[in-house]
């Protein structure tokens, strides 16, 4: 079962938050784009207040879930925007509905799979959640989404984070930590969509470097690059980003 929270009415609209989040970091953005849009935000399995079953699950079964979720609940031909991990769910869910999404959007996401590093990093995740659990991990992963010379002018949403991250269930962690690292290539997925396609990029992202996001510019419609901004770039420069989710999407109408 999907937990999710909705605002608005019209053109759906679905928010996919990413990895130690819930669709509750979406808040700001369903109520100022929902005088526009249905703004849907779901918790993913695993997250928030959706349960999972077992430490393991595959991009793709996700994308099934949110599938059935979707035609439960009576939303047809979405928009999809998916932050980080959310990113790779919305490509995911592209491969397996195709022309059933009216556009996506990825917020410091990509479509290039984990690099031999970044699998070893994962690993490591897994690791560490075993040994120490949710809370030990959540409280060490957060504050570097951030860049380091504006944690401390954040610190309030950056503890927000935080404590929106201890939510998540130590199996959908280490689920997902494991789903990343698998996931596959989806750079001509992604190429072969004829729909409106939006990449948010922030220049000091150390989760999703610039560089890769320049590298599969050309993939996308609309590219926006956030001079000075981290992984979070929805809280970092809210009014900005909401407003270029907001053209983008009524450019896809």
């Amino acid at each position: 079962m999907i937990h999710f929270f909705e605002k608005g009415s019209g053109q759906p609209l679905v928010l996919i938050h990413g990895f130690c989040e819930s669709g509750r970091m979406w808040n700001y953005f369903a109520e100022e784009l929902s005088a526009y849009f249905r703004v849907i935000c779901p918790d993913l399995p695993g997250f928030g207040d959706s349960p999972i079953f077992g430490d393991q699950i595959s991009l793709e079964e996700v994308a099934v879930q949110l599938e059935e979720w979707m035609e439960e609940n009576h939303i047809h031909d979405p928009i999809v925007i998916g932050h980080s991990l959310g990113g790779y769910v919305t490509l995911a869910l592209l491969e397996l509905m195709g022309s059933g999404l009216k556009a996506i959007g990825l917020f410091h996401s990509t479509a290039f799979p984990d690099d031999e590093e970044k699998k070893e990093m994962r690993n490591r995740t897994i690791t560490f959640l075993k040994k120490n659990g949710v809370e030990k991990f959540v409280t060490s992963f957060v504050p570097p989404l951030f860049p380091e010379n504006r944690r401390e002018e954040l610190s309030a949403e950056i503890q927000a984070a935080i404590e929106d991250a201890k939510r998540s269930s130590l199996d959908g962690l280490i689920a997902y930590a494991g789903a990343m690292r698998d996931r596959k290539d989806r750079v001509e997925i992604l190429r072969n969509f004829k729909g409106p396609k939006l990449l948010i990029a922030g220049t000091e992202d150390g989760a999703v470097k610039i560089e890769a996001s320049r590298a599969q510019q050309d993939a996308f419609s609309h590219y926006i690059e956030l001079h000075g901004v981290g992984h979070m770039g929805m809280v970092e420069e809210r009014e900005k980003t909401v407003e270029v989710v907001r053209e983008f999407c009524l450019r896809s109408l």
